[in-house]
């Protein structure tokens, strides 16, 4: 079996995270102006901030995206968490949310946030399973979103 790396975000790999956030949004929400502007400007918008964007890779596929988004000096947002379809279930997100708290405890944060919506209950579960709490929806900047979710690193 192949072994699954988590990489760092290339140019090359734009067109997979706007594949893989496009294919989850449509399925489970919509895609709203928030998710426009990151997908389509994903450096201006997470890199240049001092945020991350990973991959997850299968032999030459991508098959999965995250993206870690800085909000201020201790915090960063968890977004885009997407694998595709026929890749769930192999704890491919549980990889990525752990590159996401490895990266984040290395520049110093204190905590991250997410916004998410209730339908989307095996996402909820693997941030249960990571020990995030649910919080006050406040600054929420995407429209569907019911649920903001913590966690103090």
């Amino acid at each position: 079996m192949k072994k699954i790396k988590i990489l760092e975000y290339k140019e090359k790999y734009h067109d997979d995270l706007k594949r893989l956030s496009y294919e989850w949004l449509e399925k489970y929400v919509s895609v709203e102006p928030e998710d426009e502007k990151i997908l389509n400007n994903p450096k201006e918008v997470v890199l240049d901030k001092g945020g991350s964007i990973f991959f997850a890779i299968y032999g030459e596929e991508v098959i999965g995206t995250v993206s870690l988004i800085k909000v201020d000096e201790n915090t960063f947002e968890l977004a885009k968490l997407a694998v595709t379809e026929r890749h769930q279930g192999l704890k491919i997100g549980k990889m990525l949310m752990e590159k996401c708290l490895y990266i984040a405890k290395q520049k110093n944060a204190t905590r991250i946030i997410l916004y998410t919506n209730h339908v989307l209950t095996s996402a909820i579960a693997l941030y249960k399973k990571f020990e995030f709490k649910e919080t006050p929806l406040v600054n929420n900047k995407y429209i569907e979103s019911d649920l903001k979710m913590e966690l103090e690193l």
